[in-house]
Formats: structure tokens, sequence, C-alpha cells
């Protein structure tokens, strides 16, 4: 870790000021939003949708100048108190609570709404917010399914909305820095990039057949998708390791650290991907892998993706995603903290990063505002999200995926793969543009 009189500091210094990387990071790193809030535009009115998450949208939200959250919207109307509640206390007003998501879109006054609801709400709540004029900030990983994600980016263009991924490592001044050492040429060419994700879930057990609970409305939390009947282990979360309404732990944490990866290395799309791995902790009714191992060849360099979400492998202290140039290595950890090492191992430079998701929610607000790019405009995030959903139907399919690298599309894909590009959706549902 360096001190302020250390040459790797003044090094670092002269760094960000000979790379123009000094302007990303104030923006990035200022208190929050000040450039919003001195704009004339004037008060900016957001509404949350989905309550879990959401509560930590709720928080950042709140520290935001000049912001009100108008509304807050769950199917579990538990939730919508806890939220009413958590602002009445921390700001010293109340938002309207509703179960239907739409009363939102129906306010002229919103001119917002922050998503963070399962993922396959992600996509159709976003095309009928863009649709209504709103802004959107989404949850990773923004789509179910490939058609999700193009709809998605095509009503951004169409309705001319902002629309921001919540992908928020993207935002955080010491990973924006450690981005621009590695495209800088710091560790040479870079030639590989390794994520991990490591974790200890537990089983599910075997959901039952159960009545629908009192507090939730589960016709409209199913919304888009083919209904099936209630289980008791499905909601809020483990609806994740299932495919009818998840992608796994690909797109549950796969698409963070992929993000990063195709960042540094400048990369769109692979010309081949694999996905190995399986369901080997329990006996459960997940369907998703818990383990796993996906590769990404670009053909001048590489990426891959190692899951282990029941053994969290703490002897082996992964970083969140590690870049191997023929000058060093730069490894990133979960936060945004980062160190760069010489080709032996010795370390070179390291510093202590901040964590959180305020600069990327303050970017949201400026972009509305002041038109200022967005870190992770929704075309941009989703180019990551189809890394996460082209590696589970290499998995799915158990094939090696020959992929167009100037359109990531499948090459020749058989008909098992183009079933899993869409989704079935339920009359009236169907996301359009």
């Amino acid at each position: 870790m360096i001190s302020p009189s250390d040459p790797n500091l003044q090094s670092r210094r002269s760094f960000l000021h000979a790379t123009g990387c000094v302007a990303a990071l104030l923006a990035a790193g200022r208190a929050p939003a000040l450039l919003a809030a001195d704009s004339p535009a004037g008060r900016l009115r957001v509404g949350v949708i989905g309550l879990g998450r959401g509560l930590d949208h709720i928080a950042t939200f709140l520290q935001v100048p000049n912001l009100e959250i108008t509304h807050v919207c769950d199917v579990d109307e538990r939730r919508i108190a806890t939220a009413v509640r958590t602002i009445h206390e921390k700001a010293g007003y109340e938002p309207k609570g509703v179960r239907d998501f739409r009363r939102i879109l129906e306010d002229a006054r919103v001119d917002a709404v922050s998503i963070a609801t399962p993922n396959f709400w992600h996509a159709p709540a976003t095309i009928l917010a863009c649709s209504a004029g709103k802004h959107v900030y989404v949850e990773k990983p923004g789509s179910h399914n490939i058609h999700e994600a193009d709809l998605m980016v095509a009503a951004a263009r169409k309705h001319k909305r902002h629309v921001q991924m919540g992908n928020q490592r993207r935002s955080r001044p010491e990973v924006i820095e450690a981005i621009a050492r590695l495209r800088s040429g710091e560790i040479g060419p870079v030639r590989f990039a390794r994520c991990w994700y490591d974790a200890a879930r537990p089983g599910i057990g075997h959901g039952k057949p159960a009545p629908v609970p009192g507090w939730l409305d589960y016709d409209l939390w199913q919304g888009p998708i083919p209904s099936r009947p209630y289980i008791d282990n499905l909601v809020h979360y483990n609806w994740h390791w299932r495919w009818h309404w998840g992608g796994g732990e690909m797109a549950n944490n796969g698409i963070h650290a992929l993000d990063v990866a195709r960042w540094g290395l400048g990369v769109r799309f692979p010309r081949r991907i694999t996905y190995t791995g399986g369901r080997y902790h329990f006996q459960d009714d997940q369907e998703t892998p818990d383990t796993g191992l996906a590769t990404y060849d670009f053909g001048h360099c590489g990426v891959s993706w190692d899951c282990s979400s029941c053994v969290p492998r703490l002897q082996e202290k992964h970083p969140f995603v590690s870049f191997y140039g023929d000058n060093g290595m730069l490894e990133i950890d979960g936060g945004s903290s980062y160190r760069i090492t010489d080709p032996k191992g010795a370390e070179r430079f390291s510093i202590k990063g901040r964590s959180g998701d305020l600069p990327h929610f303050a970017n949201f607000a400026d972009a509305i505002r002041l038109g200022i790019p967005l870190n992770s405009e929704i075309a941009e995030g989703q180019i990551s999200t189809r890394l996460c959903h082209l590696g589970n139907i290499a998995y799915r399919t158990n094939t090696s995926l020959a992929i167009d690298p100037a359109r990531g599309e499948i090459l020749q894909p058989t008909r098992a793969m183009k079933k899993l590009l869409s989704r079935e959706y339920r009359r009236g549902w169907e996301p359009r543009v």
C-alpha cells in the first residue's frame, strides 16, 4: 500500500494527468451529483420498483441531492411498508406505495424508474418505461435472453431515454483508474483475464405446492412469463437457480466480473465460447450449475470465469478479476482495490479502493439532468450480458459455440440454440418496441 511520500504515488499522479484520467475520476468520485444539484433542470423524481435489492437503490438515491423518491413498488405488500417507513425515517417524507409498477408509469411527474426486480422482469419493465417517457436504471443482467437484450437497446434509442445498467464498477474511481493503467500498457500486451466467483450457498430443497401468501400478488410477480403454480421455495430469491425465471450464477454474478474483464481488454464479442460444469452439491430443485468454468476466446486474447457457488475456497484467496500481461499482472478485488505485480510476482503498486453504488447512481442522475455520458449505457452493458446468455446456451446445449465476432451471433445455431435465444410470454405481455 502506498503512502503520500512514496514515489509510486507521484508516478500515479503523473500517469493520471498524462492519460487524461483525472476528469473521469473527479466526475466519479466527486461529492455525489453536485453538478446535477446545481442544474436548472430542477428536482428529479424517481420511482423504485422491486424492494429487495431496491432498498439499496433507495438508500443510495437518498444521498443524491435534489432527488425525490415519489413511488416505491413491489408485489409483496410487506416490502412496500418497509420501504415507505425507511424513506420517512431518513428523508422526512412518504412516497406512494404501489403493487403494480404501471401505476408509476402513468404519473407524468415521474422522470425515471429504478428497476430491481427479478431478471425476467428487467427487459419488459424497461421497454414499457421507455415507451412511457421514463429514464431507467435497471439492475444487472438487464435481460433474461438475447432477444430481450436487443429490444431494450432498441427501446432506449427509439424513445431517446437514458438507460443505465447496474454494473456499478463502471463508475468506481479506482476501477476506472485500474482500467486506464491497463489500457495504457502498464503491464504490456494483455493476453488473458481470469474471473472468479466463490460463495457458500446452501441447498434450497424441494418446493411443495402451497397457497399463495396473502401478502404476495403472485400473478403480477410472474408478469410477462408463462404461469406456473406457486411453490414454497421460489419467492423471493430461489428463482435465480431455475431456467424458467433466472440465469443461474452466470447471470447473477458472472455479469459483474465478465464486464470488468471485457472492459479492461477492450473487446466486444468472442469467436468461441465454452461452459462446462454441473450441479454437484445438492439434490434439490436447482437447475443451473453450482460449479463451472466458462471460457471466451477473442482471438488475440481470452477470458475465463470460474464459479464455485457452494464452496468458498477461502484458502485460495481469489481476486475478482486478474489481467495477465507480458510485463506483469493487474488484479482487481471484489470492491475497488487493485494492485500491480511484476512478472516475478513482486508487488509494484497497490491502492485501497472504495466500494459502493453512489457514483453509479449519481452518474445516472447527471446524465438525465446534464446530458453527460452514462458509464454503463444499456447497449454497452448488454454486450457483457450477451456473454452470459451465450455462456448459458453453451452449457445447456453441451456445445462449444462458434460466434461471429463482429455481431455476437452464433454461427450455424442448432434448433436447441435458437430456442434459447428468446422465450415464450403470456398473452398481452410480449415486449415490443
